[in-house]
């Protein structure tokens, strides 16, 4: 049976911002800490051993498969900051327009550093994302 990795934990995410030794991103890891708290209204919480999420909802796939995740987080990675948004495609590539340097995989958008984007672009894909995800799965455990 699939173990989900990313649960949410009890771990300090101030701890984890202070862990991280490059002190540029260590910077902006407070920065998005207090955008995404600002702009979802939730709670910093750890998923996992490095991702910090905000708010929460619960999914069920058709195969059966179910899990909790953040509605929104980022991760101050080595080489990037990933930041985990979940809206529709069409809604997504059109702020990413107008964001400023990224890259982006399939569920994240990374980035080198906060002055890189535009943070009131960031603010929109934070608040698509929570109602997305709101809308998509209307019972959240937030």
């Amino acid at each position: 049976m699939y173990q989900l990795k990313t649960k949410e934990t009890e771990n300090s995410v101030i701890e984890f911002i202070e862990s991280v030794e490059n002190p540029k991103k260590r910077e902006d890891a407070y920065k998005l800490l207090d955008i995404f708290t600002e702009t979802t209204g939730y709670k910093a919480k750890m998923w996992g051993p490095s991702i910090i999420g905000f708010g929460s909802y619960h999914y069920k796939y058709e195969s059966g498969h179910e899990g909790d995740a953040p509605l929104v987080g980022f991760s101050p990675r080595k080489a990037k900051i990933s930041l985990y948004f979940a809206t529709d495609d069409t809604t997504r590539a059109d702020l990413l327009k107008d964001f400023g340097k990224h890259t982006t995989g399939k569920a994240c958008v990374y980035i080198n550093k906060i002055s890189d984007i535009d943070v009131d672009v960031l603010k929109a894909l934070i608040n698509q994302s929570v109602a997305f995800l709101n809308d998509m799965y209307p019972n959240p455990r937030n």
